[in-house]
């Protein structure tokens, strides 16, 4: 930085800030990695909002922010990035989100990673083989969530991507063939 600048950002008692995200599809509570589109970084809008103090800030990406005045007054800050909307449902309809927390100190350039994870719930409605010979008339399921979006599940192959909240599996089952 010039001189001049870094003066001007000494007085202000401001540190320069740059964002980077990485996404990452293993899901925490099976370790299992899932097969889904993941979003590059420049897919991530970015939300800055102060630790104990007052300040907010959204950028479209992150590119805007790192590309603009990415100066901050020196404080505690927590940086949240999301690609994808939670509340859009289904096959392959991943949205990560992933936030760190950063200090910002004057004069200093503080690189800030932050690894975005699935926050999607994911399901996938199986049954076994002894099921389908117990029915041999065939059956359907059907998985309803919470905001009322339907899923034929009956021979899902792949995890549905919902909305982390309640979801309902009904179905029927037929015993004897044609009937």
């Amino acid at each position: 930085c010039s001189k001049e600048s870094a003066v001007k950002s000494e007085e202000k008692g401001e540190g320069q800030v740059s964002i980077s995200c990485v996404a990452v599809t293993t899901v925490d509570d099976t370790r299992a990695n899932v097969s889904c589109t993941t979003p590059a970084a420049e897919d991530f809008s970015l939300r800055i909002d102060g630790v104990g103090h007052t300040y907010t800030a959204n950028y479209a990406t992150i590119a805007e922010f790192n590309g603009g005045d990415n100066y901050l007054k020196s404080a505690t800050y927590k940086a949240t990035v999301t690609a994808g909307d939670i509340a859009v449902e289904g096959y392959d309809k991943a949205t990560f989100v992933g936030s760190a927390e950063f200090t910002v100190e004057p004069r200093e350039n503080q690189n800030v990673e932050i690894t975005a994870t699935i926050a999607n719930a994911l399901v996938k409605v199986e049954v076994t083989d002894a099921f389908k010979a117990y029915f041999p008339g065939g059956h359907s399921l059907k998985l309803t969530t919470k905001s009322g979006t339907e899923f034929d599940v009956t021979e899902q192959t792949e995890p549905l991507f919902i909305a982390p909240e309640s979801f309902t599996v009904s179905g029927t089952a037929v015993k004897q063939p044609n009937q």
